[in-house]
């Protein structure tokens, strides 16, 4: 079977896979297969003898990592493809970090803060921190924060320590570890830390991993990188596979020059390029590529497809951005009905998730179906979360990471550094935070006032536990009740800028517990079979974010790389929004011309690019002016109308006849 795909790829497929050992970086342009190169090239490592515990195959996302596990079991034992370890960077260093991080001073039972976590978290610092005069907005510091890790700092800087975010910084990584937690930054931050630090720890990973890939390397930052050279260490058997052109997150981190200067971190290495397009016509690839050689400093590419021809791509002035949400709705419609196509092929693509209102008020008058992705999910928020976690901890009061999160919220009493006390009893006894709160031993060490608050909190918890644990109780009416006697809700709308916030969080929890109501109607399992439901609901959630729902496809550019679609419609094409004002400042123009190859490079069939003359913007009737970006597209390919032209051209005999003929070839086949 190998042979067999070996013999399907192309020259430079060909060569990629079979390049077995040394440095070897694969410059794949957009729709050129390299997710089967990836999985090819492990099947071929496997049929070559290397041991399938010894690959690691490292990408950015679960779906992606996903996808490749399916591939390579449709291509190999099934027995060998589920021992080679295909993951996300952040599941490799959770990995990591789990069997060593007590080096560091942590118990490997520590929980992952997401983002919501941490503003909490940065808010309560701020409070506490900054002076009267002084003011911080919790998001700004979270992302000075994460800039500052992603540049390999566990602390400030020198000279730092003393200003507010300085301060911040500082005490937010010591209650972060007082918590026994982390965020997203610091398992990439600790797992190069414990690496470099513990020769033990290093020499045991770069044993189980004698052959590194990773996937999407352009998107790679500073840390990223340092943990792939301590991983591949004297063996150098490291084969990258990306896009310099496609490198459009430096905003978060990316660092484009990882894969422009690949050959200074592995040296010598076989470079092969993957350009030959297996999605787009010739037209698409065309105007990207010509768009694309505008940028200085990369390297040299050129996408073809053995697809001739094709439609031109279409750049339409729209007079404003109401006619243009028309415009797209309609020949989505259109071309719908005329072609009998399925409305997931199409997608609408926006520089900024604030365009895409108008264009859904428009399909939803049409009755047009449709999925906005990347909103946040109803299990993201932080009610929620809280409302889980008090019924995960009266469940099983032994989970750290749900009793973290509840222990003093709302305010009893519980400081930060009374649960540091209990977390470091915790880890010297061996056992859980519950049991340590518990211990008389530790209760002794405490102030009257701290003494009295452990105890209060300790007769709640057992006191709900005993009542959800008996037979026939009724669950849902307990845990509402718990809910009303920690004044949760009333300390949710304290928390809350405006009213509207406050009602809307409200509605959030009661709506989680009607659902458990509801569940316990229909069902024995009880509150544990509730939380159950809730995680595969959540997964589902998030499968169904990522496209799987029925309806034309509304996602921002940045969202929409990796996905393809046979019909995309990119709005609005205007200098202040794709390029962005904010990129001329920042010198990063040459990202946003990469965004918007990335949106051209998405399209299968056809590609209709719109701007508008005038736009509303902040309530205002605002002058819009063409991109710069439109002058560097090829006339050849591209085609430039106005709205106000096409609605005055008269449509051809031929063209009539042709919609005619589709519209009566899909009544037959109704």
């Amino acid at each position: 079977m190998l042979g067999f795909r070996l013999f399907d790829l192309n020259p430079e497929q060909q060569k990629a896979v079979l390049t077995k050992d040394g440095p070897l970086l694969i410059l794949a342009g957009a729709g050129t297969g390299k997710t089967r190169v990836i999985t090819c090239r492990v099947a071929y490592l496997l049929a070559e003898g290397v041991a399938p515990t010894n690959i690691l195959a490292v990408t950015f996302t679960n779906k992606a990592a996903n996808e490749m596990r399916e591939r390579l079991a449709g291509m190999v034992e099934k027995s060998k493809a589920s021992k080679v370890l295909m993951s996300t960077f952040h599941a490799l260093c959770v990995r990591v970090l789990r069997s060593g991080i007590e080096k560091l001073g942590y118990k490997n039972n520590f929980s992952i803060y997401d983002e919501g976590d941490q503003i909490g978290l940065i808010k309560k610092i701020i409070t506490r921190t900054a002076a009267q005069d002084e003011k911080l907005e919790p998001n700004l510091a979270k992302n000075l924060i994460s800039k500052a890790k992603n540049n390999g700092w566990r602390e400030p800087a020198p000279g730092d320590e003393k200003s507010l975010i300085g301060a911040v910084f500082a005490r937010y990584q010591a209650e972060l570890k007082t918590l026994n937690a982390v965020d997203f930054d610091d398992l990439l931050l600790l797992t190069v830390q414990l690496l470099e630090e513990h020769e033990s720890v290093r020499l045991q990973w770069q044993e189980r991993f004698h052959y590194l890939m990773v996937d999407e390397f352009q998107d790679t930052n500073r840390l990223q990188l340092r943990l792939i050279t301590l991983l591949a260490d004297a063996r150098q058997n490291v084969a990258v596979v990306g896009d310099d052109d496609q490198s459009i997150y430096g905003w978060r981190g990316a660092e484009v020059s990882n894969i422009l200067e690949f050959e200074t971190h592995f040296p010598n290495p076989t470079v092969v390029k993957l350009e030959q397009n297996y999605r787009s016509t010739n037209a698409i690839l065309q105007t990207a590529n010509v768009l694309i050689r505008n940028n200085p400093r990369r390297r040299a590419k050129n996408l073809w497809s053995a697809q001739e021809g094709g439609e031109k791509v279409r750049l339409i002035a729209m007079p404003d951005d109401r006619q243009e949400a028309q415009f797209i709705g309609d020949d989505i419609q259109r071309r719908q009905t005329t072609e009998a196509l399925k409305w997931e092929d199409f997608a609408v693509l926006f520089r900024m998730n604030s365009q895409s209102r108008l264009v859904e008020q428009q399909l939803r008058q049409l009755k047009i179906p449709y999925k906005v992705v990347g909103g946040k999910s109803f299990f993201d928020r932080r009610e929620i979360k809280d409302l889980l976690a008090y019924a995960s901890c009266v469940l099983n009061t032994d989970d750290d990471v749900s009793l973290l999160r509840i222990i003093n919220t709302p305010a009893r009493g519980l400081s930060p550094t009374l649960v540091g006390q209990a977390l470091a009893h915790s880890t010297h006894k061996r056992c859980s935070v519950w049991t340590a709160l518990h211990d008389l031993e530790f209760q002794a060490t405490l102030p009257n006032r701290a003494r009295t608050a452990v105890q209060a909190f300790a007769t709640l918890v057992d006191g709900y536990e005993t009542r959800l644990n008996q037979p026939l109780s009724d669950q849902p009416a307990i845990l509402r009740e718990l809910v009303e006697e920690v004044g949760y809700l009333d300390d949710l709308k304290r928390s809350c800028k405006t009213p509207e916030e406050a009602l809307s969080r409200e509605g959030n929890i009661r709506e989680m517990l009607k659902s458990f109501e509801e569940y316990g109607a229909s069902s024995t399992e009880g509150l544990r079979g509730f939380l159950d439901e809730m995680m595969l609901r959540q997964e589902r959630e998030e499968e169904d974010e990522d496209g799987k729902g029925s309806g034309v496809w509304l996602i921002t550019l940045h969202a929409a790389k990796g996905l393809e679609f046979p019909h995309v419609y990119l709005a609005g094409l205007e200098e202040g929004v794709l390029p962005h004002d904010r990129s001329k400042m920042e010198g990063t123009v040459d990202e946003e011309r990469r965004l918007l190859y990335v949106g051209i490079t998405r399209a299968r069939t056809s590609m209709c690019i719109t701007w508008c003359q005038q736009r509303i913007k902040f309530g205002s009737v605002t002058p819009c002016n063409l991109s710069s970006f439109a002058k560097e597209l090829p006339a050849e390919f591209v085609e430039q109308k106005s709205l106000l032209q096409m609605q005055n051209t008269p449509v051809s005999t031929e063209s009539a006849k042709d919609r005619f003929a589709a519209m009566r070839a899909m009544l037959e086949r109704l």
